[in-house]
């Protein structure tokens, strides 16, 4: 069994003692490694917020496991950020990620008509400040393409009636690149970072709004 098969199985034993109407973020890495618990605990927070986001998860992945990662959690509020790793790979075109995504989002709807659905934008990267291992990652998934997948989610988001946001105003340079100092090798965020972005998500958390 491998990395993934492990988080599935143990997010799976770990839904049947979750609490109906709460808070799920689902996704790949990033998602999975935004401290939620842990940044919640510092601002004194009692939110209860589900993390079921899979490290290397590409969108094809998530749909088939939508019921572990977000829809059996039964939750008010569903923020997605999926296709990243879509986007760093080659033969993976925006059209066939949105293609996934769009069917990810049917999926919620029909099983939770009544749940509230944020499609995030993707975050930045930045090349310059990315370690070596990283490089050719990230001449695939560069801005620009990062740029014109957002743009693609957004669409979607309006095509479904559910909300796009864009979190991402802390964390760019003044060249829109991902600020060196909230990341790890380039593309993943630090701790830092994603503390740069709570605040902004959080607001979208605790808000009441059922129209579009």
């Amino acid at each position: 069994m491998n990395d993934k098969e492990l988080k599935i199985k143990r997010y799976r034993e770990e839904n049947k003692a979750a609490i109906p109407g709460q808070i799920v973020f689902t996704g790949s890495s990033l998602m999975e490694m935004f401290p939620t618990n842990k940044l919640l605990k510092e601002h004194g927070d009692n939110t209860i917020i589900y993390n079921r986001g899979i490290g290397g998860f590409v969108s094809g992945e998530l749909l088939k496991v939508i019921d572990v990662c977000a829809t059996d959690l039964k939750p008010s509020k569903i923020f997605i950020n999926i296709g990243t790793n879509d986007l760093s790979d080659s033969r993976i075109p925006i059209s066939g990620l949105m293609e996934n995504y769009d069917k990810i989002i049917s999926e919620i709807e029909n099983k939770l008509p009544e749940t509230e659905i944020y499609l995030m934008a993707y975050y930045p990267v930045n090349y310059e400040a990315a370690a070596p291992d990283m490089k050719e990652c990230l001449k695939i998934r560069n801005n620009e393409k990062i740029r014109a997948a957002n743009i693609e989610v957004k669409k979607l988001a309006e095509k479904h009636g559910k909300y796009f946001i864009d979190i991402n105003k802390n964390l760019m340079d003044e060249q829109s690149r991902l600020k060196a100092e909230y990341t790890i090798e380039g593309l993943h965020i630090n701790e830092d970072g994603y503390r740069a972005v709570y605040g902004d998500i959080m607001a979208y958390v605790k808000e009441s709004r059922k129209e579009v």
